[in-house]
């Protein structure tokens, strides 16, 4: 079948929308046409190169954050049925590696193919351009497509009744902010919480840390938008750097530093991660979320300071999270009002508009940018 897609054909170039050509699902696969898709900054770093090396080069389809309708199923495919809604997981759990038996699927084997960009089991594509060439995909799942096919690990099947043009946003963002807070860093009530970097992760960062009891929960951002929008989600301070936040220590922690520092940058560098590191007080718990440019071989920590303050830095991919737990459970809570996600979305474009919501992005005009597709 013939659909359309937003096609990376050189780095730093804008997407190309256009018509591709798309096979239909093979074993263990699930062809979906999709509702929505959020538009997130791991996309940027995508077109950008910054990420090259994890995710597949151009030719490939953005997109890794989405929501959709099934409508075929391949063989092996038991428990999904056309007509089914399923909200993506970026990461997708097979259930059977390691990772994924010890309760860590946001780490699932299956994350080793995301350099090839390929379907997960078989190694080969269902994505083409018109002119015969194969077409990678982010994260497995190109989102930024009218239809896809994905392996049913991706999916995580939900209520017809729930809407997927909020749900689209679970299957990243929503889910890596929170569980930044509440998995990675375990904030507990009474906490000293910063929140450095106040997009669309930072943002669900700061009601994770909110909804988990911290005392102080500062949004560091240098847009005054974000920070005005991240008092909305929880936020009890806002400064606009990193040395503004450091100056306030007093006021803020009693001068003690914050037991923990999530970073959530749209782009991570030495420098930051550094700043971020001396905001901890003793013992605290550095938790970097944003992702750093595969060309950058170290940081600026002084590990002195891992010895004499017990510091910790931790990485974190999903917010330490699980799909098949994680993507319903804060559905629900949504639903009960108890979790914001329409205040996530600044706006919504059509497909046509992916390069102007994401120059909406770069200007820090959006939380988050959703495209919704037509039904």
């Amino acid at each position: 079948m013939r659909t359309r897609a937003a096609v990376l054909r050189e780095y730093n170039q804008p997407w190309s929308v256009e018509e591709i050509e798309l096979d239909p699902p093979k074993h263990n696969e699930v062809l979906v046409k999709m509702v929505a898709s959020g538009m997130c900054h791991s996309d940027e770093h995508a077109l950008d190169g910054h990420i090259a090396g994890l995710v597949p080069g151009p030719p490939m389809i953005g997109g890794h954050e989405g929501a959709g309708i099934v409508q075929e199923v391949g063989d092996g495919v038991d428990w999904l049925e056309p007509g089914d809604h399923v909200v993506f997981g970026f990461i997708p759990a097979c259930g059977r590696c390691p990772s994924c038996a010890d309760g860590h699927s946001n780490l699932c084997d299956l994350l080793a193919t995301f350099a090839d960009g390929t379907q997960a089991l078989d190694g080969t594509h269902r994505h083409h351009t018109l002119d015969g060439k194969d077409l990678g995909l982010m994260c497995l799942i190109g989102t930024f497509s009218e239809h896809t096919v994905v392996n049913e690990a991706s999916c995580i099947k939900v209520d017809k009744d729930w809407p997927l043009d909020k749900g689209c946003l679970l299957g990243c963002g929503v889910v890596t902010g929170w569980g930044s807070a509440v998995y990675s860093a375990d904030v507990q009530p009474g906490d000293y919480v910063a929140v450095v970097g106040c997009g669309g992760i930072g943002a669900n960062a700061v009601q994770g840390a909110a909804m988990a009891g911290a005392r102080v929960v500062a949004a560091i951002d240098p847009v005054a938008f974000k920070r005005e929008q991240a008092m909305e989600f929880g936020a009890t301070h806002a400064f606009s750097s990193m040395a503004e936040a450091m100056e306030k220590l007093g006021e803020t922690t009693w001068d003690r530093g914050y037991d923990k520092v999530i970073m959530t940058m749209g782009t991570g560098s030495a420098e930051a991660l550094g700043q971020g590191f001396n905001l901890g007080g003793k013992r605290a718990k550095i938790v970097v979320t944003n992702l750093h440019s595969t060309s950058e071989g170290t940081i600026n920590v002084p590990a002195i300071m891992l010895t004499m303050m017990e510091k910790q830095v931790i990485g974190s991919l999903f917010g330490s999270a699980n799909i098949r737990k994680d993507i319903p459970r804060l559905f629900e809570l949504y639903l009960q009002g108890k979790l914001k996600i329409d205040e996530l979305i600044t706006k919504t474009y059509t497909l046509d508009q992916i390069n102007e919501g994401y120059d909406a992005m770069r200007n820090g005009e959006n939380i988050r940018g959703v495209i919704l597709f037509d039904q």
